[in-house]
């Protein structure tokens, strides 16, 4: 059995800041009207949906009780569709995909949708906590030195694989070329839903593309910026680092939601539906919380040797730009071609929405393989507290 991604959509990226192009909307309508999307453009009775698992990381205020839920009896299904909302960080929603797959390739599910959200705007990064320290004595106790945000984990990569400034802004760059040059060609079209906000005077915009992308942006430009976590007692501790992480070669706070429906082929040849990938191959994998953003080289180790496949066989590898020194880390580890690599610029460009990120990648990835023809698609995800997800997938 085989499970089977028949479509996928995205919003556009917002900026996560008051005044940003989504920031008008209640989280929970956000992803409703992704699932909404999702279901009228693929005609699905959303009756035959067997589960709903979405990712959000801010599980607070707005974003708390099960989101997801929320969102499918906003978007109308049926009672009988339930929903399920999971954290694994920054990878939530691309664990949301795997939990989904899975659950197809068991016979559990015949159709299920991963989705995830973020409102970054309206639920900050680190509500959550309400100024708590979430860790605990034992984990305290395990590191007596404390764990480091991840900011300060981008700085320590920077430091000890001697990424310098240049090369972090560079790559910044290209990341907003290349997002700038996709949407400028309309290939974003297929896969960006447009949303319509109401602003608070009744006046009504519709947002239909990525407001974190700036076409301007050179490596010149980005040198200017100032870093962004540097740290008295942390340079005390980690005298290697220097300070060039700054908001330039990092992601933007976004604000987005993204769902993917996925089946068994059995069920898509019997709907009259044509997938267009199937799940080929998963893995996750923890590391050191300290240097946290580091696991997307062991996850995509562990899916390499479960899959079969040579990194030279892939055809778009998409490593999340959390921060610059993660990709172009992954990207020296394995040698990998950097034509290949983000293909159509990532999250420092097109925005990193938190829970939303997994399946938004996800969206990219298929719908750039479908363009070109491309058989095999790589996405890998570092997420907070020392974690990585790694998906294969393979167009159809």
């Amino acid at each position: 059995m085989d499970a089977v991604i028949v479509d996928a959509m995205r919003t556009p990226a917002g900026k996560g800041k008051p005044g940003g192009q989504l920031s008008g909307i209640h989280p929970a309508e956000l992803l409703t009207r992704t699932l909404r999307g999702l279901v009228e453009r693929t005609g699905i009775d959303p009756g035959e949906v067997d589960d709903v698992i979405g990712g959000c990381v801010s599980q607070a205020g707005e974003q708390a009780l099960n989101i997801t839920r929320n969102a499918v009896l906003g978007a109308g299904f049926p009672e009988s569709v339930p929903a399920t909302t999971i954290d694994r960080q920054c990878g939530s929603s691309q664990q949301a995909a795997h939990f989904a797959a899975q659950g197809v390739l068991s016979g559990t599910y015949d159709v299920v949708i991963a989705c995830g959200v973020e409102s970054m705007s309206r639920v900050p990064m680190g509500t959550a906590p309400m100024g708590t320290k979430p860790f605990g004595p034992s984990v305290a106790e395990r590191y007596p030195e404390g764990l480091v945000n991840q900011g300060v984990s981008a700085e320590l990569i920077a430091a000890r694989w001697k990424f310098g400034r240049d090369e972090l802004d560079e790559f910044s760059a290209r990341s907003h070329a290349r997002a700038a040059l996709t949407a400028a060609g309309g290939a974003f079209d297929d896969e960006v839903l447009p949303i319509t906000v109401t602003g608070e005077d009744g006046t009504e915009h519709t947002a239909n593309a990525d407001e974190t992308v700036r076409v301007s942006t050179t490596a010149e430009g980005l040198s200017g910026l100032r870093p962004s976590f540097a740290n008295d007692a942390l340079a005390q501790r980690f005298p290697e680092i220097d300070w060039r992480i700054t908001p330039g070669n990092s992601s933007p706070l976004t604000d987005g939601a993204s769902a993917v429906l996925i089946m068994s082929e059995a069920k898509a040849r019997a709907l009259g539906l044509q997938p267009k990938a199937r799940f080929h191959s998963f893995a996750v994998t923890g590391s050191d919380p300290l240097l946290m953003l580091t696991g997307v080289v062991p996850a995509t180790q562990k899916l390499l040797e479960r899959s079969g496949v040579s990194i030279d066989d892939i055809d778009a590898y998409e490593v999340n730009e959390a921060f610059a020194p993660v990709p172009l880390l992954w990207q020296r580890e394995f040698d990998a071609d950097p034509a290949r690599l983000n293909p159509r610029g990532g999250a420092i460009a097109l925005g990193h929405p938190l829970g939303a990120s997994g399946t938004r990648i996800l969206t990219t990835l298929v719908n750039h393989l479908q363009a070109t023809g491309g058989r095999y698609g790589l996405q890998t995800m570092c997420e907070g507290g020392g974690m990585a997800n790694a998906t294969l997938v393979e167009r159809l």
